[in-house]
């Protein structure tokens, strides 16, 4: 007989052990009264066998047959040991005595020759036949099929991305314009040696009285135009001050270049603003004015000391200060 998709899914799941008590007892009650079933499971059975043949076997924990006897409870009596059931004793009863025909009437029947009873021959045991749904095999082949060809799908692409990454790190200038690497700009900084520091030139005026000797040392950077005033041997006078000016026949007047501090060096910035003819052909002028020096930016007194520029140290051009 043709069995449906859900006979041959249960005999399948018999033989790989899936099925809960009761579907395995109906399963055995269908095998007990149809042959062909039975058949049908023992095939699975056969087909799925190796697959139990692969899986290795696994011993149980202790704790596993613990939990199971836990389960089952303590059994007050003692168990039987198990035996096949006894069969009963066969009775034979005696054939009946043959019927003799009637001496006075005579046989009602003609007599027959007896004949040796023939060996009663058993029919021949054919297999049942089992009929497969074919629309599970072609499932199960459209699957492999499909499968088969997402495998092959996949490793096209794995191949098509090797090819391209290899070609984006070897060989970039082959690929389209739309996959092709963009060339990185990496940008390194040099840092180049600063140049060596050329001599500027040096310049010193010696400020000085009538009587000769000096009382103030200026000293002018032939580049910065800074210049620093030394103290040597000028007196101080108690509430005056020594005041510094830039005399010059190209200036209309004097120009004051601040007052000399107490202290032995005072520095100034003063001659940034000057060209250098007019520093190179002035008299440095110090004139004694009153504390915190002149107050309408004049000389309020003759100079006491003054002197003119000197080169002590040439620059690299020999050029004087600009």
């Amino acid at each position: 007989m043709a069995y449906t998709e859900d006979h041959i899914a249960l005999a399948a799941e018999y033989a790989l052990g899936t099925l809960d008590a009761d579907e395995r007892a109906q399963v055995e009650a269908m095998m007990a009264v149809d042959s062909e079933f039975a058949v049908l499971v023992q095939a699975w059975q056969f087909r799925l066998g190796p697959l139990n043949q692969m899986v290795g076997l696994v011993e149980p924990r202790p704790v596993v047959w613990d939990n199971i006897k836990a389960a089952i409870g303590p059994t007050s009596a003692p168990q039987a040991p198990l035996g096949l059931p006894e069969t009963p004793a066969t009775t034979v009863t005696p054939p009946p005595s043959p019927v003799t025909d009637d001496p006075e009437f005579g046989s009602a029947f003609d007599p027959e020759p007896a004949q040796s009873p023939e060996p009663r021959r058993l029919p021949e045991a054919r297999p049942p036949r089992v009929i497969f749904d074919e629309r599970n095999v072609t499932a199960l082949t459209g699957r492999v099929k499909r499968w088969r060809g997402i495998a092959s799908a996949a490793t096209a692409i794995a191949a098509a991305l090797l090819v391209t990454l290899g070609l984006q790190i070897y060989r970039p200038d082959s690929l389209p314009n739309a996959i092709r690497p963009k060339p990185r700009i990496q940008t390194v900084e040099v840092k180049t040696p600063a140049p060596a520091l050329t001599p500027s030139a040096q310049y010193v005026a010696l400020l000085q009285g009538p009587n000769g000797g000096p009382a103030f040392i200026m000293t002018i950077d032939g580049a910065t135009k800074n210049f620093t005033v030394r103290k040597v041997g000028a007196p101080s006078e108690p509430g005056k001050s020594f005041e510094l000016w830039l005399i010059s026949d190209k200036l209309p007047r004097p120009r004051s270049l601040g007052v000399i501090g107490a202290s032995d060096f005072t520095a100034r910035p003063l001659l940034s603003g000057y060209d250098p003819d007019v520093i190179n052909g002035a008299t440095f002028a110090v004139t004694v004015e009153q504390a915190g020096g002149s107050p309408n930016g004049e000389p309020t007194s003759a100079p006491v000391f003054s002197g003119k520029l000197i080169e002590t140290v040439p620059g690299a051009s020999g050029s004087p200060p600009r």
